[in-house]
């Protein structure tokens, strides 16, 4: 089985210097494309460059929860960087971007003049968008219909049914991937049963967003000096057995589904075997 996870960070510090074995362990699995989203300009080259030098994807953008701290000119620089790699066939989309309205007292204001100019230059380069959605999606949606642009991902998706559609309409696909093994997150394991499955991609978000298996309490973090191995995407076909449990499908029909939709929301995907 071949398994694409369109959402893992591994610039982050949890993989410094190991990036190649997580890689490994990942195609090992099966996971053979991965995409890496830039969260700053600072970590722009980075993911490029480990792109590049790991056979892999990536995205340029400014996530919402790093725009406080960005400068004046990073859009600019974000057009500019856009312009100098967009015949660049890793570069498969716009992203990290969107809105956070998790977070207490982050600059919602300033979040939105950066999804809005983000999403403009998502249209300029006519590229898809990876979307960071959390306890704010109508607020993107509205957006998009100001400014729409050719789709992407929905990424770590956790809101209404209603919303998911509106989501799809407009030509999106919905990430699911580490929190859907938690047996209480009720409403996204409703949504991963019911929802069609040509509007599902699966990713990991690794290191973060670690499935149940992985996961431990502040409390068992406190008790054991071990560190707990952080998310990565070599977990991403076991994360899809779960779907396919929920779904009454094999992880084979999965897998073929999962790959179609990912180069569908990515075309991207499809400029690198």
């Amino acid at each position: 089985m071949r398994w694409i996870d369109t959402h893992c960070h591994l610039d982050a510090p949890e993989f410094a210097g190991g990036a190649a074995a997580v890689v490994g362990r990942a195609r090992a699995a099966g996971v053979e494309k991965m995409v890496l989203p830039a969260v700053e300009v600072a970590n722009f080259e980075t993911v490029r460059l480990l792109a590049q030098k790991h056979d892999l994807f990536y995205a340029l953008g400014i996530h919402p929860l790093y725009v406080e701290r960005a400068a004046q000119g990073d859009v600019d620089q974000l057009a500019q960087a856009l312009a100098a790699h967009r015949e660049d066939p890793r570069l498969v989309a716009v992203g990290e971007i969107g809105l956070d309205h998790f977070v207490a007292g982050s600059d919602r204001a300033l979040q939105a003049c950066f999804y809005a100019a983000q999403l403009q230059l998502a249209r300029r380069f006519d590229l898809p968008v990876i979307l960071h959605v959390r306890r704010s999606a109508d607020h993107l949606l509205k957006q998009l219909r100001i400014t729409p642009v050719r789709g992407g991902i929905a990424h770590a998706f956790n809101g209404s049914e209603q919303q998911a559609l509106a989501f799809v309409a407009l030509g999106f696909k919905l990430g699911f991937g580490g929190a859907l093994t938690f047996e209480r997150a009720l409403q996204l394991r409703r949504l991963a049963k019911s929802l069609p499955m040509e509007s599902i991609v699966l990713e990991t978000d690794a290191p973060d967003i670690p499935p149940q298996w992985l996961y431990r309490t502040a409390a068992e973090r406190l008790a054991s000096s071990d560190q707990a191995a952080p998310n990565e995407p070599s977990q991403l076909p076991r994360i899809a057995e779960t779907l396919a449990a929920l779904r009454g499908a094999t992880p084979a029909e999965i897998a073929q589904a999962t790959w179609a939709n990912a180069h569908e929301a990515l075309p991207g995907l499809r400029a690198v075997a």
